[in-house]
């Protein structure tokens, strides 16, 4: 089985940040071969409620729940991250954010680079860490298709624009 790009869990920023004029399309991961990007997680469940209000600990354990299930739903696991990078607002944080993310992190061995930034996208988060995984070649062939509830994969993205330009268009000449 071969995949150019799947793109699970896609989104627009509009119900993300509605107190902005945002209007971006994203996906939650993306699997392009056997490489796993995924968006950067936080201390937000994957329905968008938060955990963890000013506890740097909480939401590191919520967004390593996050960054299991979405490897998952990609055919990945913890054991296949190759390069993480942590984002925390305070540098009081990094013992517990470490903390969590190091137990969950335990003999995977990857690369890390930590940064403290002056903020996130949203005021009540207080970290943040990106994912980049690997899958195994010898893993790949035996991997099942992601539920098609999820998938976004490059055709229909490319269809979806033609779909979206249409509208654009049509709309257009409406109000002239």
């Amino acid at each position: 089985m071969s995949y150019s790009h799947i793109r699970l869990r896609k989104f627009n920023t509009k119900k993300t940040y509605p107190e902005q004029s945002l209007d971006n399309d994203l996906s939650m991961s993306v699997r392009a071969g056997n490489h796993i990007f995924l968006r950067g997680q936080v201390g937000q469940a994957l329905d968008g409620s938060m955990v963890g209000t000013g506890d740097a600990a909480a939401q590191s354990e919520q967004a390593m729940r996050n960054v299991r299930h979405l490897l998952e739903e990609q055919g990945g696991k913890l054991a296949d991250i190759c390069k993480i990078v942590i984002y925390i607002t305070d540098p009081r944080y990094r013992e517990d954010v470490y903390r969590v993310i190091g137990k969950h992190l335990r003999g995977v061995y990857p690369v890390s680079t930590g940064l403290v930034v002056q903020g996130l996208a949203r005021p009540e988060w207080v970290m943040e860490i990106d994912v980049y995984a690997v899958i195994p070649e010898s893993r790949m062939k035996n991997l099942p298709e992601p539920p098609a509830a999820l998938q976004w994969k490059d055709t229909a993205d490319k269809a979806d624009r033609a779909k979206a330009s249409a509208r654009k268009r049509k709309a257009a000449r409406k109000t002239r």
